[in-house]
């Protein structure tokens, strides 16, 4: 996979490397901050989905720019395996994602704050979207790192 001649997997890896920290930046907001909740549902989703996407693509590109230079295999085998846990994170960080924004969320009064309905799964929404979201980060970090000094050295 290549775009205007540049293989498509370092171009993919920064939308990974941006919006995987966005995303988890907003879920540890949406957990500990319950009157943003109201502005911050949606963007956690969305965020949550285009990081799975983006690590989808920066996958499928790393593994068919690795078909197409083998000899970097013995390089890049710990950043491949870094990238494919970062994806595994970021596919269940969509559902995570998906289920606070559904237990933890609800229409509410924009001007006094009240309304806003929390099931009772809220306090254990919370606690997985937090550990979702540093597992998220930790994972983008080491997969970056490991894809750094695979090419820097």
């Amino acid at each position: 996979m290549e775009l205007n001649g540049v293989p498509l997997h370092p171009l993919v890896v920064h939308a990974v490397v941006v919006f995987g920290p966005l995303s988890a930046l907003t879920g540890l907001a949406y957990a500990f901050v319950p009157r943003w909740r109201w502005l911050l549902r949606w963007p956690l989703v969305v965020l949550a989905v285009v990081t799975a996407v983006a690590s989808l693509v920066a996958v499928a590109a790393g593994e068919d720019l690795l078909s197409a230079r083998p000899e970097l295999a013995p390089i890049v085998e710990e950043h491949e395996e870094a990238g494919e846990l970062m994806r595994n994170v970021a596919l269940g960080y969509v559902l995570v994602a998906g289920f606070a924004a559904w237990a933890l969320g609800g229409a509410s009064a924009l001007a006094s704050g009240r309304g806003a309905r929390e099931t009772r799964l809220g306090i254990p929404a919370a606690a997985l979207l937090v550990v979702g979201a540093l597992a998220l980060v930790v994972t983008v970090f080491l997969a970056g790192e490991s894809g750094a000094e695979a090419v820097w050295g």
